[in-house]
């Protein structure tokens, strides 16, 4: 009975990756074409037309979409630790929430604070895998810890705000390098934003970063403390 459960959820999670990989895979021959079509520039600022710069981000976060998608797999092959499927469904929905709905749907111009929700969202999604983190050192023979509840939260805490960080850095480093809009400087329309108006994204962004990590953490710090086992069925283990 139990195998025949762990049969199904496998096959949930396959078809549900198959699908994200497909959507990412079905619009590239579309967006190459309006690279080579579209215009550099909106000079105009004319409403819902898109230049160049949106087309290579599309692209690149479509292919950075399909890498993502195999990497836990590769994870859990070389370093032989088992990914929950609560976590990776949860990793994989946010890849096609992320990627296709937010950047090839136009969700994060469609959609009242749709970037807002996937920070949150990718903020407590981190704060869970900083717990793993802990666990898999906490079992190591060669680092064998015994950690109380509250520092493994604030490892939790503090893992996620610094992937946030780094999130940061790498779309501050590509609209530089590739001048694309990542960080949402501009409008849809090209017009770029000024003073604090610029910054307001980035910030915004970090700031739901640290609320969805600490609610995470405070769960998590709950769950030890009182083992009400809240976090367990999303660390990720060492096979056995």
């Amino acid at each position: 009975m139990k195998k025949t459960k762990l049969k199904k959820k496998k096959n949930v999670k396959e078809i549900i990756a198959k699908i994200v990989f497909i959507s990412f895979v079905i619009p590239l021959g579309y967006i190459v074409y309006k690279i080579i079509t579209s215009p550099v520039s909106n000079d105009l600022h004319i409403e819902n037309i898109k230049v160049k710069s949106d087309y290579v981000l599309m692209l690149i976060q479509c292919l950075l979409g399909i890498v993502a998608l195999f990497i836990p797999s590769i994870i859990s092959k070389k370093w032989k630790i088992i990914i929950p499927s609560s976590m990776y469904m949860i990793y994989i929905i946010f890849l096609y929430a992320a990627i296709f709905l937010g950047e090839v749907r136009d969700f994060y111009y469609r959609i009242p604070h749709w970037d807002t929700i996937l920070h949150t969202f990718s903020g407590a999604a981190l704060g869970a895998l900083g717990f793993s983190v802990v666990n898999l050192l906490n079992k190591q023979e060669k680092l064998k810890v015994n950690l109380s509840p509250f520092f493994v939260a604030l490892f939790s805490l503090c893992f996620a705000i610094t992937m946030g960080v780094i999130w940061e850095i790498y779309e501050f480093s590509f609209d530089g390098l590739l001048h694309l809009n990542m960080q949402k400087f501009a409008l849809e329309n090209g017009v770029n934003l000024v003073g604090r108006a610029a910054l307001c994204d980035t910030m915004k962004d970090l700031i739901v970063d640290s609320i969805g990590a600490l609610v995470t953490s405070i769960m998590g710090y709950i769950s030890l403390k009182y083992k009400k086992g809240w976090i367990d069925k999303l660390l990720i283990t060492e096979k056995e």
